[in-house]
């Protein structure tokens, strides 16, 4: 368990640095032109975004499965522990949202661009949030149409990221179970996205730092348990140990 912790907590931590960075130079989120680097973020927030964050963690499941290469009755619990922690990260999200109700930054300059007052906005049904945006923004040259539609479909509350959450606990999973089989690769790949999803949630107007902060931080808390499951479970999760566990049986 404290090297499963130690060995998380070093990815929650790269995970953070960007927004960390962010939130202490004071900086504010502003519409952008239209430009390649904004839709490169874009389609990577599509890939945790429903439904294709759907096909991302089939993918994802596969590749683990594949690497960790436990027997069917182990693979089966494996795949139980990783959906559950995915689930529950979710589930805390949605609670969390509903309870402290923090305005998306696009949402907030929206108000201050339009006169639209947030609360008034959030007592809205959230067909009406998105047909309002819609309205607002329909002669507006200046927001890239894709954004707009992306505002459409995310009129929730901001704090905390849920797409941070998603992102940063495959990676963390990755850092607490891939790493030990060495898996180094995979586990720089899967980082890298996390990051870029993180960063597009901010950039397009979907989130504050503090928001992917917190996503991190219960992330690893979710991880940590769901790696310590696996591990206690499931089977050991460096090769060494299986090999051990192998002779052992067969002697």
């Amino acid at each position: 368990m404290p090297d499963i912790a130690k060995r998380t907590a070093l990815g929650a931590l790269l995970l953070v640095l960007i927004p960390l960075l962010v939130w202490a130079s004071g900086w504010q989120w502003q519409p952008g032109n239209e430009t390649q680097w904004l839709r490169a973020l874009y389609w990577t927030t599509q890939t945790v975004t429903s439904p294709w964050g759907a096909l991302t963690s089939v993918a994802l499941f596969g590749w683990f499965l594949w690497c960790l290469r436990f027997r069917l009755r182990a693979t089966l619990l494996l795949a139980l522990i990783l959906a559950g922690a995915l689930l529950f990260g979710q589930g805390v999200k949605t609670l969390i949202k509903n309870q402290v109700q923090e305005s998306r930054p696009y949402v907030l300059w929206l108000e201050k661009s339009y006169h639209i007052d947030d609360s008034a906005f959030y007592a809205l049904p959230r067909k009406a949030r998105s047909a309002l945006v819609a309205q607002q923004l329909e002669n507006n040259q200046h927001v890239p149409a894709w954004l707009r539609k992306h505002w459409q479909y995310e009129t929730g509350f901001a704090f905390p990221s849920g797409h941070t959450i998603f992102a940063a606990s495959w990676a963390l999973l990755a850092v607490g179970l891939l790493w030990p089989r060495r898996r180094f690769i995979s586990v720089s790949i899967i980082m890298l996205w996390a990051t870029a999803v993180m960063s597009s949630r901010m950039v397009l107007g979907m989130h504050w730092p503090r928001d992917l902060v917190v996503g991190v931080g219960l992330s690893w808390l979710i991880i940590v348990l769901a790696c310590w499951l696996v591990q206690r479970w499931v089977g050991p999760l460096t090769p060494k140990a299986d090999e051990a566990r192998d002779i052992s049986q067969r002697s």
